[in-house]
């Protein structure tokens, strides 16, 4: 369809995500879990910046360290710009450079924000002008959490996650990140949450098949109040994440003793979201942990979701 490209440089970004809230379901005869989950976009951003090229490729710089990163076809972003060029019949290729700001293997959707922002990219570059849906179809296709980083804000996602509904949310959040030195793979944290609920069958209900958020989560978030908020927090993934890095319990009870309002391990973990009062709250919090030898990022949510910044 398009062959369009220019010698340009797209700069493009999307965002992290914390999960507020994640509910999932049992286990499917299909392998998989639905889950019911309010996302919110924060601001620690990946950016990424595309090239036309012959062939693809993609490298890495930023202040995560990246040398464990495939570079190779099994990459989301590589994935992501072979994907909008076989839709769009595009011929060429892209050189992909990307600024990792977002932790690696760390529940917060780095990756897919990598995939999204290619996309977003790769659209512009090649002037394919696909629509905002065709992209997040795309999406879908390349990861549960690739379509709310397109989209961005705050919205509940149903089926694998990837099924969106915008969710209101006033003022700003203001949310500390302990990070681990360690990652966890996410099949292996739903693997252990399944091995959980079996140990443990006869003490707690059975999973629904179709989980749901909880009203409070999402009146909390429409009145932009933390306080109401930290209430409600929850992840049926942070006993599983606890389980297989045990070393986050003193992590969540460090923060909680120097002020947060709440803490959980975000998505299948291994960081540790904090939510903060308000941004005095946050910094200092950022300080006492920084002080507990624990590495710390202060971020504040919602934010738009994967966007051109620059061409």
């Amino acid at each position: 369809m398009s062959t369009g490209a220019t010698s340009e440089v797209v700069h493009a970004r999307a965002p992290g995500k914390i999960n507020v809230f994640m509910k999932v379901g049992s286990l499917l005869d299909d392998g998989y879990h639905e889950v019911a989950t309010a996302y919110q976009a924060i601001s620690l951003y990946e950016e990424v910046y595309a090239r036309p090229a012959d062939d693809f490729s993609v490298s890495f710089t930023g202040p995560i360290d990246c040398s464990g990163l495939a570079t190779d076809g099994s990459n989301l972003a590589i994935k992501a710009a072979r994907l909008l060029a076989r839709t769009a019949d595009y011929r060429g290729g892209v050189a992909l450079e990307i600024e990792k700001h977002v932790p690696i293997a760390g529940g917060m959707g780095g990756g897919s924000a990598d995939a999204a922002a290619t996309l977003v990219a790769c659209d512009h570059l090649w002037g394919t002008g696909l629509s905002r849906d065709e992209l997040h179809e795309l999406g879908a296709q390349l990861g549960a959490d690739v379509p709310f980083a397109l989209m961005g804000g705050t919205a509940v996602g149903t089926g694998r996650g990837d099924r969106l509904s915008p969710a209101l949310a006033q003022g700003t959040f203001h949310w500390v990140l302990a990070l681990a030195d360690i990652g966890l793979s996410t099949p292996e944290v739903y693997a252990e949450l399944d091995r959980h609920r079996e140990r443990h069958a006869s003490d707690i209900a059975p999973a629904p098949e179709q989980p749901a958020v909880d009203i409070e989560v999402l009146q909390a978030l429409r009145a932009g109040d933390p306080h109401q908020l930290a209430e409600y927090l929850y992840n049926d993934l942070q006993a599983p994440a606890l389980h297989l890095a045990p070393e986050l319990a003193k992590t969540l009870e460090t923060g909680e003793l120097q002020g947060a309002l709440a803490g959980l391990v975000s998505g299948s973990g291994p960081t540790v979201a904090f939510l903060a009062a308000d941004q005095t709250a946050a910094l200092e919090l950022q300080v006492a942990l920084s002080a507990s030898r624990l590495t710390v990022l202060r971020a504040t949510g919602p934010v738009h979701g994967a966007r051109v910044i620059a061409s």
